[in-house]
């Protein structure tokens, strides 16, 4: 039944465009146009409440089509299809959960090694494991990178070192300096017979040059766009994009963080000056976690496959198994069953006994996630949120905003960052456990966006992690309820209008 109204949907969008085309000026045409532009809204309105979504966004859809049908029918069309989401990905989802499976049989957690984390922590451990299908590894090195100039020192370095090859991921690439220097390497270790491949995302990079593209592929680049969109209004895949920062080189050393390949990302945006950031090292057992969702998404756009030991055989270091903590690679996305990151992220916060420290660029949290800081908060939990305090995106800052109040009230404390543009994305529970990644706390990140995060288990890094979260709050401002309730009433209607669209963001 839900196929057949979709197909009528879709046959009543395509009768309203040739209307238009043919004869756009006629007053009876435009009579026609409406009756029909309402009987799509109707069986818009059918489907999205057949689809049983969260209720908050059945009523956003409902509203926006009932008070904006010809914007609403067509914004529908873009971004609100999410029938054929399972379909989309049904084939990625089965490949990826056969090779995680695998991946577990072969990478089991010890008991011995999780039950010296408590039982809270072994909770959290057990659903990650089951969400995620990725194994835990004792026997892995990871650093927290601080901003654009050390990640890229870190990544340039690494690349001229490769023996074998490189494989990158990337949801933004700009070809100005870094994306030049970037390029200028990856010829350099074709050309010595390294193997390259680079998946980019086609819309996240959308202005990336043609030229660009043709030199690293005449070179012998492998470069792949993910998801490319050539009919945006009748074609959903715009609104599933790969939000993901991957690198690996060799299967011995990984990078992933909030970090896209371009000159804002060190600072050199005249717009947003300073650009704090955060990115993730790691070297050893978890590289195979990292590669292995590369090589998983590299197969869904190519149909090539890779999961040999050639790739999956990261060189493993020597570790002290008790001190250096756990570390585990998290993908979460559109082809999972589960919204992944989101749960973890609920199963730390409602796990904390101390603290929860936040840090996210966007914050649009849904209903569950949204109690659950409120719960912590209330019940004694030092609960922190770190957020720009300059947009980059103005609808999305200003829905970020509307949750405040009621944050605030019930003893968060909110910060905003003014050094310059704040774009790290880190939980941090008990300054014993963190997620460093792609995923931000909104929306889009639980459950549109191809993301993948670090999930770290009392490692050396999140020390790190917990030291510079306190340095950045030297350089932002506390929000009091007192004073923010004072904003002008226009702010306050545009950010309620703002929270209003937030499902659709």
């Amino acid at each position: 039944m839900k196929n057949r109204l979709q197909l009528l949907v879709f046959i009543a969008g395509l009768v309203v465009v040739l209307v238009l085309t043919k004869e756009y000026l006629s007053g009876q045409i435009i009579g026609i146009l409406s009756l029909l532009i309402t009987i799509s809204v109707i069986f818009i309105g059918l489907v999205i409440s057949l689809e049983n979504r969260h209720p908050t966004q059945t009523l956003t859809w409902l509203v926006v089509l009932g008070s904006f049908p010809v914007v609403g029918f067509f914004f529908y069309l873009l971004f609100g299809r999410n029938i054929r989401k399972r379909r989309l990905f049904a084939k990625k989802a089965k490949l990826d959960e056969q090779v995680l499976l695998k991946m577990e049989r072969d990478s089991s957690i010890f008991d011995e090694q999780v039950e010296r984390f408590g039982e809270k922590r072994k909770q959290l451990l057990t659903l990650a494991t089951q969400l995620g299908k990725a194994p835990v590894s004792f026997a892995s090195d990871t650093r927290a990178l601080t901003n654009g100039d050390e990640t890229f020192d870190e990544i340039l370095e690494a690349l001229q070192h490769a023996r074998h090859h490189i494989h990158m991921e990337y949801y933004i690439v700009r070809h100005d300096d870094l994306g030049q220097k970037i390029k200028d390497i990856l010829i350099k270790k074709v050309q010595e017979g390294i193997y390259v491949r680079f998946l980019y995302d086609a819309v996240g990079s959308f202005k990336l040059s043609k030229h660009y593209i043709h030199e690293m592929r005449e070179a012998g680049i492998e470069m792949v766009p993910f998801l490319p969109v050539r009919l945006p209004l009748l074609n959903n895949k715009i609104n599933f994009r790969n939000h993901r920062k991957i690198v690996v080189i060799d299967g011995t050393i990984g990078f992933v963080g909030g970090l896209n390949i371009g000159d804002e990302y060190l600072g050199q945006s005249r717009h947003f000056g300073f650009w704090r950031d955060t990115h993730l090292q790691v070297r050893g057992e978890a590289v195979r976690s990292l590669q292995l969702i590369f090589l998983q998404d590299w197969y869904y756009m190519t149909g090539q496959t890779l999961l040999t030991q050639t790739y999956l055989s990261p060189d493993l270091i020597d570790v002290d198994e008790e001190s250096c903590g756990g570390v585990q690679m998290i993908a979460g996305g559109p082809d999972r069953e589960w919204e992944v990151i989101k749960h973890l992220f609920f199963s730390m916060i409602t796990s904390a006994r101390e603290s929860i420290w936040i840090a996210s660029p966007y914050f649009i949290p849904d209903e569950d996630i949204f109690t659950a800081l409120k719960v912590a908060a209330l019940s004694g939990v030092d609960v922190r949120l770190l957020v720009p305090k300059k947009p980059d995106k103005k609808i999305v800052f200003h829905a970020s905003r509307s949750y405040f109040p009621e944050l605030l009230a019930a003893g968060v404390k909110v910060y905003e960052y003014e050094k310059g543009f704040m774009h790290s994305k880190i939980v941090i529970v008990d300054k014993e456990i963190a997620s460093i990644g792609t995923a931000n706390m909104d929306m889009r990140s639980f459950h549109l966006n191809f993301e993948v995060n670090a999930f770290l288990y009392k490692t050396a890094s999140t020390q790190k992690l917990v030291y510079e979260y306190m340095q950045d709050l030297e350089v932002s401002s506390a929000l009091h309820l007192d004073q923010f309730q004072k904003r002008p009433i226009l702010q306050r209607v545009f950010e309620s209008t703002s929270r209003l669209l937030s499902p659709l963001l």
